[in-house]
């Protein structure tokens, strides 16, 4: 018997992801963590702020936010962040305390309903108690926060060396964004390897999270060109909290697509157990 063409083994091989995907509890920890996602962001914002002016001036660090706002951030939130009409970035403030709590709070909102998830993926029965769970989710806070502000500085060295022709500022985002995808694949292995209450293979856990953070990287391509129609339609029925709802949304589709990264990994570890048996 032949083997089955490429397309047929895409289809099986993509099949399973989506009928995880179709799974209630699934939807329930992703909307979980977008929404702990809102509540983070402008905690987060306003800590990046603090910590990226020690380091450069105002002009070059809000022009490090454009660029992150403008890859990350679908269109008109992007702008109400920041424009020359309407600037809603938090301002030239000392560090921030009640921010920075505010931050641990709500990030720790972010990996716990993760956790859960992700033993969930791979068939681990027992969750973290309260407390390990707390102190997992606040050393992750400090690594993955660590390497967003990694990302941020890098963007910021960049920033003001983007003023030259178009040749020559394509080529230097290009050599931006080959930079960030390590940054993500980086962020993305230490929530796969260390979040779920277990310890999930290095070599499932590598590729899951360096093929999630080239996917991650080609989204923010796409939504580009598919994100305007939907902005028309949210800023249309939503009103005055669209940029909530957008953040809602982008939160979801992310967490969606990370958890898909998840059980591609333990999915992929639990048939070659099976083989081996």
């Amino acid at each position: 018997m032949p083997p089955p063409s490429w397309p047929v083994r895409m289809v099986r091989a993509v099949a399973p992801t989506f009928q995880y995907w179709a799974q209630t509890q699934v939807h329930v920890y992703a909307f979980s963590i977008a929404a702990n996602v809102l509540l983070s962001f402008f905690p987060f914002l306003i800590v990046s702020m603090s910590v990226a002016r020690v380091f450069f001036d105002q002009k070059t660090t809000v022009a490090a936010l454009d660029l992150i706002f403008r890859d990350y951030l679908p269109g008109a939130l992007g702008q109400f962040l920041h424009s020359d009409g309407h600037d809603n970035l938090p301002r030239g403030q000392p560090f921030q305390i009640v921010s920075i709590v505010l931050l641990l709070i709500t990030a720790n909102g972010i990996f716990v309903p993760l956790e859960v998830a992700l033993n969930h993926a791979w068939g681990i029965p027992k969750n973290r108690s309260y407390l390990r769970s707390q102190l997992v989710s606040l050393v992750l806070i400090f690594g993955c926060g660590g390497l967003a502000l990694l990302s941020l500085g890098v963007t910021a060295l960049n920033a003001q060396a983007l003023a030259g022709g178009p040749v020559e500022t394509f080529i230097k985002l290009f050599f931006l964004k080959i930079a960030a995808v390590p940054l993500s694949a980086l962020i993305l292995f230490l929530v796969y390897r260390f979040l779920p209450n277990g310890k999930p293979p290095l070599h499932r856990v590598i590729p899951a999270a360096v093929v999630m953070g080239l996917f991650l990287e080609l989204v923010k391509y796409a939504n580009q060109y598919l994100w305007p129609p939907f902005e028309a339609k949210i800023a249309r029925e939503y009103g005055v909290f669209r940029y909530s709802v957008t953040l809602i949304f982008v939160g979801f589709i992310v967490s969606m697509l990370v958890l898909a990264g998840a059980e591609w990994s333990a999915r992929g570890y639990k048939l070659h157990k099976k083989e081996v048996e």
